[in-house]
């Protein structure tokens, strides 16, 4: 199968249905502050380990940034444990409540205000960990591009040199399809499509062209 776009990748995806089992939109807890703690919770770690930080913040009732922002280092660095460099993200989460809380005064009006600038300007922040705040947490037009998206795409010969330059051919075959209301969603879906995909159809790093199950009809 040869793609042109990546609004043919997109609409081979939906066929396969592989959001069947998944929250609507793919990330748990979508629109929610809790969505900007699991993005820099799951960075270098699997998401089984995130969850387990999610429910020992959700049990401490911290999952709001008013309140992150003022918990002790020490403390948050005990419950975010299992989801590892926990001094890093302990320090980062509290920062970036805080400069939240401060610029924005509540998460509501950050997922209506922020702009991806800003939140690329917050230590311990990239491009990936923005975009999925930006998607998956505000509901932004923001097409999140990751590892599973390079090693998909890599198996149909495309080679691409930045994230920027991976997340423009994603974004670009979609947006003509889809109105202003319904590009969030759909970026939202793509990228959680792809990552299903990719997890059941490849072995070890590599996605071979031989292993894809995408037919084109």
């Amino acid at each position: 199968m040869e793609l042109s776009d990546s609004w043919e990748l997109f609409s081979a995806l939906e066929k396969l249905k592989l959001l069947e089992n998944s929250p609507p939109l793919w990330w748990p807890a979508y629109g929610n502050f809790e969505v900007v703690v699991g993005a820099v919770l799951t960075q270098n770690t699997q998401w089984s380990r995130v969850e387990i930080s999610l429910e020992n913040l959700r049990s401490h009732e911290l999952l709001d940034p008013a309140v992150l922002s003022q918990c002790h280092n020490e403390s948050l660095m005990e419950l975010i444990r299992p989801s590892g460099l926990f001094k890093a993200k302990a320090s980062n989460l509290i920062r970036l409540s805080h400069n939240m809380i401060e610029k924005f005064g509540d998460f509501e009006t950050f997922s209506l205000s922020v702009e991806r600038d800003w939140l690329l300007s917050q230590k311990g922040i990239g491009p990936e960990t923005v975009d999925s705040i930006l998607c998956y947490a505000c509901a932004h037009p923001a097409m999140v591009v990751d590892s599973y998206t390079a090693r998909l795409l890599n198996a149909f010969g495309y080679e691409f040199e930045s994230y920027d330059e991976l997340q423009e051919w994603c974004e670009a075959g979609i947006r003509g399809y889809f109105d202003t209301v319904q590009l969030p969603a759909a970026f939202a879906r793509f990228h959680g499509m792809i990552v299903e995909y990719v997890k059941r159809n490849s072995k070890g790093k590599v996605v071979s062209k031989e292993q894809l199950l995408i037919q084109k009809y």
